[in-house]
Parts: C-alpha cells; sequence; structure tokens
C-alpha cells in the first residue's frame, strides 16, 4: 500500500494514476505547437489538415474501441486486459517518434489515426483494471486523483512545451513527449503481477462492504 493525500492507495491504481500522468505530460509538450507544426513543416499543411487530423483520431476511436471493449468483457480475467492496454499504450507512445517523419499531409492522417487505435485498445482495459482495483470507500476520492494528475501533468508540460520548442525546435519537444509517454506506458508493466487471473462475469465494480 502506499500514501497519496493522507490516504492509502494500492500499488496498482498508484501506478496507473503515475502512468496516466506521464503519458499525458508527454503529449502536452508538444500540444502548444502541434498546429504551427502542420502548417510550417508539413507540405500542403493548413489549420484544415490540424482539424481533420484531431476527427481522424476521434474516428479511428470510435470505430475499434466498442469492438475492443466486447472482447475483453467476453474473458473474465485480466491478463487480456492488461496485454490490450500495453499494446495500446505501446501505439500512443510511437506516435511523437513518428510526428517526427511527417512530411505529408497523408503522413499526419495516418499518425493520427494509429493514434486513435491505440486509445482504443487502452482506455477500456485502463478503466476496466482501474475501477476493479479501486480502495472501497475511496471511490471519489481515487478516481479524483487520476483526474488531478492528468490535469497536472497536462498544464506543466503545456506551460513549458512553448518555450522549449521555441529555443530547441519540433524536434525535441516530439522527442521529450515520446520519452515520457514511453516512460508512463513502462510504467504500467509493474501491475503484471497483481492483476487477477479470474473476475466473476458483471464484476466491474467494487462490491461494497455489507453492513449487519
Amino acid at each position: 500500500m502506499a500514501v497519496m493525500c493522507g490516504m492509502k492507495v494500492n500499488q496498482v491504481v498508484r501506478t496507473l494514476v503515475l502512468a496516466d500522468f506521464f503519458t499525458n505530460a508527454g503529449f502536452s509538450v508538444f500540444a502548444p505547437v502541434f498546429a504551427i507544426f502542420v502548417t510550417r513543416q508539413v507540405d500542403g499543411g493548413t489549420m484544415a489538415v490540424v482539424g481533420f487530423g484531431a476527427a481522424i483520431v476521434q474516428i479511428a476511436k470510435i470505430l475499434v474501441e466498442l469492438p475492443v471493449a466486447k472482447i475483453l468483457d467476453k474473458n473474465h480475467g485480466e491478463y487480456d486486459d492488461f496485454y490490450s492496454l500495453i499494446f495500446g499504450s505501446t501505439l500512443i507512445a510511437l506516435v511523437p517518434f513518428l510526428y517526427l517523419f511527417a512530411t505529408q499531409v497523408v503522413h499526419i492522417y495516418i499518425i493520427q489515426a494509429i493514434y486513435g487505435v491505440g486509445i482504443a485498445f487502452s482506455v477500456p482495459p485502463w478503466y476496466a483494471i482501474f475501477t476493479r482495483h479501486i480502495d472501497k470507500l475511496q471511490e471519489s476520492f481515487e478516481w479524483s486523483l487520476d483526474s488531478i494528475s492528468v490535469g497536472l501533468g497536462a498544464a506543466g508540460a503545456a506551460a513549458i512545451g512553448g518555450l522549449l520548442a521555441q529555443r530547441f525546435g519540433f524536434n525535441f519537444v516530439f522527442f521529450a513527449g515520446g520519452l515520457f509517454a514511453i516512460f508512463g506506458g513502462l510504467m504500467q508493466i509493474r501491475i503484471f503481477h497483481h492483476i487477477r487471473k479470474k473476475v466473476p462475469q458483471g464484476q466491474v465494480e467494487p462490491i461494497p462492504n455489507k453492513i449487519g
């Protein structure tokens, strides 16, 4: 058990929260300058391309996420959730590095699609594992802990991302963002020994303690 903000938080929840922090911080490093990168460094890049790219992320996520979630729900254990989480996190971590080689609009669209697929494979198992392992009577606190960690990571990284890009260039912030995302993904491997071989069907929320 670990202690966060004066309350005990179990190893799985703590690891997932920290991984979320680093991954979101990684993408927030270059978020302030991504549109500038597309319009200046990509042949044919415009603000419309930036918008279409953002839409492609969501479209890819929408098309893949529900089928992935249904497949994961058919196997009532957490090993498949874990492997899906790692696979999706790996795709996500590749995205900043792929931007380093993007020179055409089609490259941006392909990378954004990969990003969306990565989200689709990582989000359902992340929510499932987090919810199953959340500490009883601390549900609001631990969900808020993740929300706050994401906000802190995003705010801090975005605040310095523009300055770093101005001083060191686009490649530096993409590389730095990729390193953060890789670190966040690798952290999740630590939960492997805590995942459950069997989970009763329908048990995606902690069972409350019986009184009386």
